[in-house]
């Protein structure tokens, strides 16, 4: 027991400074894992040097210490892929909310000062209040 907190110390001192996990890593590391089972049944060399590269920079990105960089390539990679992970994200959303109820609330704008309010569906005809400026109206759920 010992011993297992004193390698978990010695790692956590190493890792002071250090970038480490990041989204875009952790797609390389998957990407590599991928690619490395895919090798395994193709047969293509070339498969398995990419395999390889991706992990090497993905363990470099994670033990760097320029974190101002692999922050940058970081929220590089997140805008380019904000479109794919916004899609799985509805995909995740409707598997967990069902078809029928892909979306349990109705949003209304408050006439008086605009602000959004989330109220959920099947209620009837409910009477809202705005939560920023207290106005009152009523509407269908």
């Amino acid at each position: 027991m010992n011993q297992k907190t004193g390698i978990k110390q010695r790692m956590l001192q190493f890792m002071k400074g250090r970038y480490g996990v990041d989204q875009l890593s952790n797609f390389m590391i998957w990407s590599a894992v991928i690619l490395a089972l895919a090798a395994m049944f193709i047969r293509i060399p070339f498969l398995q040097i990419i395999c390889w590269v991706l992990l090497v920079y993905a363990y470099i990105r994670i033990f760097s210490k320029n974190i101002n960089k692999r922050y940058a390539q970081n929220q590089k990679f997140l805008d380019s892929t904000w479109g794919i992970r916004n899609f799985f994200a509805k995909v995740r959303y409707r598997i967990k909310y069902g078809k029928q109820t892909a979306d349990p609330y109705r949003i209304y704008k408050c006439r008086k000062c605009g602000q959004k309010i989330r109220i959920p569906k099947g209620k009837g005809k409910i009477m809202v209040t705005c939560p920023k400026c207290k106005y009152q109206f009523r509407k269908k759920s």
